[in-house]
């Protein structure tokens, strides 16, 4: 399942184009199109293989709708994914390894090759999102502060907070 979700992480966030398909411009593809590409790629899979990793994929990935399959949010091919503009609760957070931390608090989070900066919920979401590349430092971001000046938050359906940049005035750690 891991093999499979990381598959579908590259091709539907990053380079749709390397297997034949086009994403919508919300970042939707029909499923049975994704199932043929992957198959014509050499990396064939059931519809119900698909349907178990989405399911299943502790960070809910992915999002089915009928016949159509999407990344949930980490896009950096141009999507609109359509989420509205929400009031973040006033403390989220950011997992990093540690040598990221002097370059964050002097410059603040930035996408980077993606559209957003992810934040998350809670401290302990944040560690692990840390711990892929390192030892986790969680930063504290003033949420709250940020959006009474003016800064747009969007929550995607697997509960990853989304900014377009988080000044350094406004993380902790």
């Amino acid at each position: 399942m891991v093999k499979v979700s990381k598959y579908l992480a590259k091709h539907l966030r990053h380079q749709p184009e390397r297997i034949g398909i086009e994403l919508d411009a919300h970042g939707w593809v029909d499923v049975d199109t994704l199932l043929a590409a992957l198959a014509a790629n050499r990396f064939p899979i059931t519809r119900e293989e698909l349907e178990l990793v989405v399911a299943g994929n502790d960070k809910q990935r992915f999002a089915l709708d009928g016949g159509r399959i999407r990344a949930s949010q980490g896009h950096s091919v141009p999507v609109d994914l359509g989420l509205p503009a929400v009031t973040p609760p006033p403390i989220l957070y950011h997992g990093t390894a540690g040598g990221s931390v002097a370059a964050i608090l002097a410059e603040g989070l930035r996408p980077m090759n993606r559209h957003h900066v992810h934040l998350s919920p809670d401290r302990e979401t944040a560690t692990r999102v840390g711990a892929r590349r390192g030892r986790a430092v969680v930063l504290v971001v003033d949420a709250a502060g940020m959006h009474a000046a003016g800064h747009e938050f969007h929550v995607s359906a697997n509960g990853v907070w989304l900014t377009g940049h988080v000044p350094p005035g406004f993380i902790r750690r």
